[in-house]
Order: C-alpha cells, then structure tokens, then sequence
C-alpha cells in the first residue's frame, strides 16, 4: 500500500478520489487569489500614500511660492536716485553749511541739529533703518562719504508718516532714525545741506536727495557706508 503524505485526504474510489484533488486544486487557488487580492490592495494603498504625500508636497510648495510672490508684490520697492547728481538745483528751505572734516575721539557740539557735517569719529555708521536714536559722531562721518541722514521725531510722525518716510528711501547710502530735540518733524541731512519738513509726503523729499545723494561733493565720495559700526535698534 502506497504511503500518503500527512493531511493530504485520500480515498479507495477513483471518482471520489478526483474530487478530493479537485478540490485541493480549488484550495490552492482560491488561497492564490487572496494573496494575489492582498497585495493589489497593498499597491493600491501605496499609490494612495504616495499620491496623498504628492498633494501634500504640491500643496506645500504652492504655498511657499504664494508667500515668496506676496512678499516681493507687497514689500516696499526701494525709491531709485541718481547717485552724485548734484546738478546745483534750488530747492526751497535747504540750508547749506561750511563745516570741517577732520576724525575726533569723544563728543562734539555741533552747530546744527541734527549735524550736517563737522568733525566726527573715525568709525562711520553702518547705514540703513533703525528705530533707536543714534550717535551723532559716527553718524556724521556716514555723511562724509556721501548718505543722507533722515531723522524724525517719533511723538510728531505717525505710524502711516514714517512708512510713507520709508517710501522715499533708496536701497543704501541713508540713515533712517528717530532723533530727540528736532526743530521740525523730520530733517534731511547730508553732508553740509539740511531740510526741515513737516510732512513726509513733501515733494522735496526726493528732490533733497536727487540733489545730494551719493555727492561727489562730499569729502569722501564714494567710500562705503557699510562694514564699520551697527547702532542700537538697527532694522535692516
């Protein structure tokens, strides 16, 4: 008598021994396609993963690329000047001085408030936007090589005033800070010329500095404004 193998079913009667096997065969193959249904589901929930994380990245990305574009439509376009234009243009209520420039440890009394030159420290002031009063000394040699120095008294200029002040300002070579003790709201500086004003929305404010931004007039035209001393409240 033949052995049979453990679990396997066998009988005497040829036909029913056929359906015995037939049905195994049905087993196998049922338990093939359950594996085979197991593991298109498995593909089908990683495309579903990986569409879902696909989305996800885009969505993401369309985002930061909303934010990027609001940023540059909506950031202030910095005010554009010829730089050393100075082309003698008479603009009303500029003051013009004669002050020397020589470097000086220490405080110095100036003739003009803010200063509109004189002797100054030998570290010039980093220009851009603060909202801290500055240094008067390192201020003034900023003005040496050529920035514009716009100060404002912050319980005279409205929030709406000094972001219209910001408007008129170009990308370098100027000064933004508040400044105690002003004669006027807002005063221009540069080197040996001022402007009083009371409004930001003046006209003269960007004709101030076509006339004197960048002169070449200056004592030190052309030399850097950046790279020597950061004052307190510096915004950028």
């Amino acid at each position: 008598m033949t052995p049979t193998s453990p679990g396997k079913r066998t009988s005497g009667n040829p036909a029913t021994q056929a359906d015995i096997t037939l049905t195994v065969k049905q087993q196998r193959e049922q338990q093939k396609q359950q594996k085979l249904a197991e593991y298109q589901r498995q593909l089908a929930r990683r495309r579903r993963t990986k569409l879902m994380w696909w989305i996800v990245g885009s969505t993401a990305a369309l985002v930061v690329i909303a934010v990027v574009v609001a940023s540059i439509a909506f950031t202030p376009r910095a005010a554009s000047y010829t730089a050393g234009d100075s082309s003698g243009a008479e603009i009303e209520g500029v003051e013009t001085f004669t002050n020397e420039t020589t470097h000086v440890e220490g405080t110095v009394d100036y003739a003009q408030t803010p200063p509109a030159g004189g002797p100054h420290n030998q570290y010039w002031l980093n220009c851009g936007v603060y909202d801290q009063p500055q240094t008067d000394e390192n201020a003034v040699h900023s003005l040496e090589h050529g920035a514009i120095w716009v100060t404002y008294d912050a319980d005279a200029v409205s929030a709406d005033e000094l972001a219209t002040l910001r408007s008129h300002l170009p990308s370098s070579y100027v000064i933004l800070s508040p400044y105690e003790g002003l004669p006027s709201p807002i005063v221009l500086s540069g080197w040996n010329s001022q402007l009083q004003l009371d409004s930001a929305s003046d006209t003269r404010i960007p004709e101030f500095f076509e006339e004197y931004w960048r002169s070449q007039n200056v004592p030190e035209p052309g030399a850097s404004c950046a790279g020597a001393i950061d004052g307190p409240g510096k915004q950028s």
